[in-house]
């Protein structure tokens, strides 16, 4: 496998989508109803994978919450750690799938959804081991809830926007 010789652009990228991770919430949260449900920061994350490769968008996912509750006590510590597992789950599956698949607009998809759903696996047993340390439980239910259906909006926004983002960058060339 060749080597990537664009660090400087790889760096630029990832600050870029971790900026984007600061600012969206932001937007996002003027819509009480479905603010959260949209998931502000997933997409930012999402896309590093596949515009700077696993180990930048890794670096993004895994710094985006922390970042963000320490800036702004939001999301809340316990909520952090978990989207901190799962938002780095995202970037490295994300980046890695697109490097070796072959570059065809399936393979965006493939990407993506395998990354959505290791995310989110690895999401329910970041919440089992914080849970269980604080002495509560996480149960199913609470898992089909915080990974699925209240995520319903974001999953969506997530399968139609990151696909189109993809296949314009690379139209454009910025992306191969």
């Amino acid at each position: 496998m060749k080597t990537r010789t664009f660090p400087i652009r790889d760096l630029t990228c990832a600050a870029m989508c971790l900026a984007l991770c600061m600012v969206l919430p932001f937007l996002t949260g003027q819509i009480p109803q479905i603010g959260s449900a949209l998931c502000p920061m997933h997409l930012p994350v999402l896309l590093s994978g596949f515009l700077c490769g696993p180990w930048w968008a890794l670096a993004v996912g895994a710094t985006a919450p922390l970042l963000r509750h320490f800036w702004l006590h939001m999301p809340p510590l316990v909520t952090a750690i978990g989207m901190t597992a799962e938002l780095a789950t995202y970037g490295l599956v994300s980046g890695l799938l697109y490097r070796r698949l072959p570059k065809k607009r399936s393979s965006i998809y493939t990407a993506l959804l395998a990354a959505m759903v290791a995310g989110r696996l690895v999401w329910g047993c970041a919440m089992v081991i914080i849970l269980g340390v604080t002495g509560s439980a996480f149960t199913w239910s609470a898992f089909l809830s915080g990974a699925l259906l209240n995520a319903i909006p974001g999953i969506l926004l997530q399968v139609i926007l990151i696909p189109l983002l993809v296949m314009a960058l690379r139209r454009a060339g910025i992306l191969k």
